[in-house]
């Protein structure tokens, strides 16, 4: 309804923004090149950051950006991700009925990957979200996974990503220590500062189609202070700001109107 009112021609804030249409910072552009270059390399990638920060968003657009002429992309999210579903899923996204059993799914996995190199010229990135849930029998079968022609190659890129604290609480365990060992890239998404919070909301307002200024300067520092930088939250009092300054025929959002949404529906 808010659409309406401020006149956009499509909804800011939301999770359906086009990928080219993201927000962009230098931080976020550099962790893009550092997994374009686990993908050129099939190297093994670590991506974290906070619930929130915008790693499912980045690998969105890391994945728009790999040319699907010379990359296959493999998205898993499973907190119950196992090996031989681990094998299952990456077979049947390639269009494969897989094994039954974990040892000759890996062997036809790898088989498969090899004749799609060769032949296609085509190489696989695979991508497990949510990584921090992952159990310790799915983060061993990593370093197996890994392993290629007595450990010279490895046969894919893969990158794990996941919040940040949860999953390295684990990678640091001296049991994990041979899988930390071969991570090769890690990048860490940040929070946004002040400025990069106040330029993701206009990239909003811009993607929406808006042409005037709708939130005030005081309005922008109680966002900020209220999401601490941390843009699923800016979405949330963004969109609660907007729909309430819908309501009240409210042309411009102040500081007063973001302090009352935030005490009476965000608290």
């Amino acid at each position: 309804m808010f659409e309406d009112f401020y006149e956009f021609t499509a909804t800011p804030f939301s999770r359906g923004i086009p990928v080219p249409a993201l927000y962009r910072d230098n931080d976020r552009d550099e962790h893009i090149n550092r997994l374009k270059y686990a993908a050129k390399h099939q190297l093994f990638a670590v991506l974290s950051g906070e619930s929130g920060c915008g790693k499912t968003t980045l690998l969105r657009r890391f994945h728009n950006e790999l040319a699907n002429t010379e990359y296959i992309v493999i998205y898993l999210s499973d907190s119950r991700l196992t090996p031989r579903h681990f094998y299952k899923g990456i077979l049947e996204q390639l269009g494969f009925e897989a094994k039954y059993f974990r040892g000759d799914a890996k062997t036809q996995l790898h088989k498969e990957i090899e004749i799609m190199k060769a032949v296609h010229n085509i190489s696989p990135v695979v991508i497990v979200d949510e990584a921090h849930l992952l159990g310790r029998e799915m983060l061993e079968e990593v370093r197996f996974l890994l392993n290629l022609k007595m450990d010279s190659q490895s046969p894919m890129a893969l990158i794990l990503s996941g919040q940040h604290s949860e999953l390295w609480d684990k990678l640091r365990l001296q049991s994990y220590t041979a899988i930390r060992q071969r991570i090769d890239i890690q990048c860490q998404v940040s929070k946004l500062d002040m400025a990069q919070a106040i330029e993701y909301i206009k990239s909003h307002l811009t993607f929406a189609g808006c042409q005037r200024e709708i939130f005030s300067d005081a309005a922008f520092d109680d966002i900020y202070k209220f999401s601490s930088g941390i843009p699923r939250l800016i979405n949330k009092v963004c969109i609660a700001s907007l729909l309430f300054g819908a309501q009240n025929r409210k042309n411009i959002i102040d500081d007063r109107m973001v302090k009352l949404i935030i005490e009476s529906e965000l608290a």
